[in-house]
């Protein structure tokens, strides 16, 4: 690793954090770990060909937990000299010394921590000055007003690029660290007609420049997807099939993550109760968890807390194989972490034809009659239910061809008959974050309208 804009190489964060850690044993703590980052960016927007606004970040910061035997403190400095390190580290001591204690907090168990540190490709950072991040917000923008004379205005096209890198060390031990870039292209326009506008927008985003599609491309997908909102209808209500288009199916799989995770199992606040080893879901439905994809935007060596992590199948022929733990709620709920402090690393959701073909076109024929989702409003997901109340837009289709828009509507059901009933998951998969899937067809949903 190497980057001129970094302030501090990994050998003076582990300086650091070995530091960090004399301190907290000579405050009594009887364990404790650290965390040592720093990390930059740059995103630059155009607006009608104009720049619009440059920001910048940069920060550095360094964590300490403490532990005084089972009681627990936290602190964090931005500042890295000798005196604001070892005044944190007080302050955690301090803080753990006047909380209850904790049966199940802790470190990690030594024997869950990771040994190996295998390399992933993550760091690819992308020297962009403001002109040329320009020049691509600009292509992007202009390539959407291309699309169609509707288009009449624009939210901006936008390039951001982002570093940072970090050193996390225990009192067991362990010491690793990586760095990690994040690059993206995205575009929002209004198209306009009768005096009605919609709205819509697209991107790309990549641990490398080089794997993400051209702005040209981003811009020309954004306009495509402004223009076919127009003159959008409301449908009356009634039951049908849905699409999931695959950028919001993948809200699907984070619900599930959410229910399936150790804060909501322990604190039984999830629907998804005693679920291992039980179908929740449709048989079709293979769910895959892979931290070691080269160049994954969800990819790491280790979790948050240096255990180690593992390739898995989280859900297999619809059947739940494993939770998503820390070693503090492996703990609560007497079982041993599976390596997702921080939470879920990249999980894949292959496609349910044998083949692997089946895109979006092909999705809506396989529907036939119902209703294809683009976009979801809201935030009416009940964890603890599993009720599923959503705002909606999207496309009325019939005979597996797109009729009209449609806006305006609400989707329900609850998510345990919403995953049973999967019926065909879509090759059209978008790579834009930690959760792969195609596009999801459920059988049956309550669409609320006029």
């Amino acid at each position: 690793m190497s980057n001129s804009q970094f302030s501090y190489s990994q050998d003076q964060f582990k300086r650091i954090a070995r530091q960090v850690l004399d301190y907290a044993r000579t405050a009594g703590a009887t364990a404790a770990d650290t965390e040592v980052s720093e990390g930059f960016g740059q995103t630059v927007t155009v607006r009608k060909g104009e720049i619009e606004t440059v920001e910048y970040n940069k920060d550095k910061g360094v964590g300490v937990t403490v532990y005084v035997g089972q009681r627990k403190g936290h602190a964090s400095t931005s500042d890295l000299s000798d005196a604001a390190l070892k005044a944190t580290v007080e302050k955690a001591a301090t803080i753990a010394r006047h909380t209850a204690e904790d049966e199940a907090a802790g470190l990690p168990e030594r024997e869950w921590l990771s040994t190996e540190q295998p390399e992933l490709d993550l760091f690819h950072p992308w020297s962009l000055t403001v002109e040329e991040a320009a020049e691509l917000a600009r292509a992007c923008e202009a390539a959407a007003f291309k699309v169609d004379r509707r288009i009449d205005n624009s939210e901006g096209g936008s390039v951001s690029t982002q570093a940072s890198h970090f050193i996390y060390a225990n009192s067991l031990g362990f010491t690793g660290g990586y760095a990690s870039t994040r690059q993206g292209v995205s575009a929002a326009v209004i198209a306009s007609e009768a005096g009605a506008m919609q709205r819509d927008y697209w991107y790309t985003t990549a641990r490398d420049a080089a794997d993400m599609k051209s702005p040209e491309h981003v811009g020309r997908i954004a306009g495509e997807r402004a223009v076919r909102r127009l003159k959008g209808r409301r449908l009356s209500t009634r039951n049908c099939p849905v699409v999931f288009e695959a950028p919001i199916a993948s809200g699907l799989i984070g619900s599930f993550v959410g229910a399936v995770s150790g804060g909501s199992l322990y604190r039984k606040s999830s629907f998804l109760l005693d679920s291992l080893g039980q179908e929740i879901f449709s048989p079709i439905v293979n769910l895959r968890e892979d931290p070691f994809l080269k160049k994954g935007l969800g990819s790491c060596p280790f979790d948050n807390e240096g255990v180690k992590v593992s390739a898995r199948d989280v859900v297999k022929n619809g059947v739940v194989q494993g939770y998503f733990l820390s070693s503090y709620s492996a703990r609560k709920l007497g079982m041993q972490s599976t390596g997702n402090a921080g939470g879920s690393h990249n999980l894949i959701l292959p496609c349910s034809e044998p083949g692997g073909e089946l895109d979006l076109p092909a999705m809506l024929k396989k529907m036939g009659s119902g209703l294809l989702v683009t976009e979801l409003l809201g935030h009416g997901t009940n964890m603890v239910t599993g009720d599923y109340s959503r705002g909606a837009a999207g496309f009325w289709v019939e005979n597996g061809e797109i009729q009209y828009p449609v806006e305006e509507i609400t989707i329900a059901g609850n998510l345990k008959d919403i995953f049973r009933d999967i019926q065909a998951i879509g090759s059209d998969v978008e790579v834009r974050g930690s959760k792969q899937t195609g596009s999801i067809l459920v059988g049956n949903m309550m669409v609320a309208g006029e």
